[in-house]
């Protein structure tokens, strides 16, 4: 359904933590011009954990509006609560989003079949696309190829964003799925080797500061020209794991984010700024790019 690469986007707020909407359309129009394949606010990069649930709709709201139908909004409407992802999808569709990306329910730890009812039970109240997303490291459990397997066979459950670390998971849930099932990578350190497998695109997070050419890098892995793709992942790799190592993802990326001036360095508790020295270290892997 949807392929190249997505940004998960960040949420940009005011110095007193209020949402700032001027910025988040300023945000969406530079990925549009970039080219960027599609957009998904909400998600932890979008600090969606410390969003209320009218914040949540708001931002969904206005980044629809600010995409016009141009490229496809993917709305972050995950919860561990059945209950609370449906009342979140529902608002997502009434939004306007094209679809939806929900985290595998996290803290409870459901066994695989109640990770496979519960989003059974959410594509069945929704008609909205669904991605399933599979990240183990926050929600303290995986979602098994063959639960995805099952999963795959809703007509509405199109794809699974999967950030297991695990290119054998990744491999059996490509085999489990199907061809008609997209696989995205959630790692941006690992797009190469899951499209290579046969990923359909990746939800970056690199991708909000350099949105052009992580797009290009995801296109050229789709028309097949892998000496460029090859060459471009080494040549991102610093970039990459500066923002994913330096400190947990989203400061390092709204961080790197405010340097350029496109958002201001304010986080919600209990995410906080960067140390000192970790800054200077992303200060200095952005200058390597011409960033600031």
């Amino acid at each position: 359904m949807w392929t190249g690469c997505l940004t998960a986007l960040i949420t940009p707020f005011h110095d007193d933590g209020r949402i700032d909407y001027d910025a988040l359309g300023r945000l969406v129009e530079v990925q549009i011009t970039a080219g960027i394949d599609g957009l998904v606010p909400c998600g932890s990069t979008g600090e969606a954990a410390t969003l209320t649930h009218e914040e949540h709709s708001e931002v969904v709201r206005v980044v629809v509006s600010a995409a016009q139908g141009r490229v496809p909004v993917l709305a972050g409407t995950g919860s561990n609560s059945t209950a609370e992802a449906i009342e979140l999808t529902r608002k997502a569709e009434a939004a306007g989003a094209d679809g939806a990306l929900l985290i595998s329910p996290y803290y409870n730890k459901p066994p695989q079949e109640g990770i496979f009812q519960h989003f059974a039970n959410v594509a069945a109240a929704t008609s909205l696309p669904i991605v399933v997303y599979n990240i183990p490291g926050r929600t303290g459990s995986n979602i098994a190829p063959e639960t995805l397997g099952r999963l795959s066979q809703i007509e509405t459950i199109v794809g699974v964003k999967e950030a297991s670390g695990s290119m054998d998971q990744i491999l059996a849930v490509i085999a489990a799925t199907g061809p008609d099932f997209s696989v995205f990578s959630g790692d941006d350190g690992m797009t190469l080797p899951i499209m290579g497998a046969g990923g359909r695109g990746v939800i970056s997070v690199t991708s909000n500061i350099v949105p052009e050419r992580f797009t290009g890098f995801a296109h050229a892995i789709v028309d097949g020209r892998m000496d460029e793709a090859r060459a471009e992942a080494i040549a991102l790799l610093p970039l990459i794991q500066a923002l994913m190592t330096l400190e947990v993802n989203p400061i390092p990326i709204k961080t790197a984010m405010a340097m350029t001036g496109a958002c201001r360095e304010s986080f919600r508790l209990p995410l906080v700024r960067m140390g000192a020295a970790q800054r200077e270290r992303l200060r200095q892997a952005l200058g390597e790019f011409s960033l600031v």
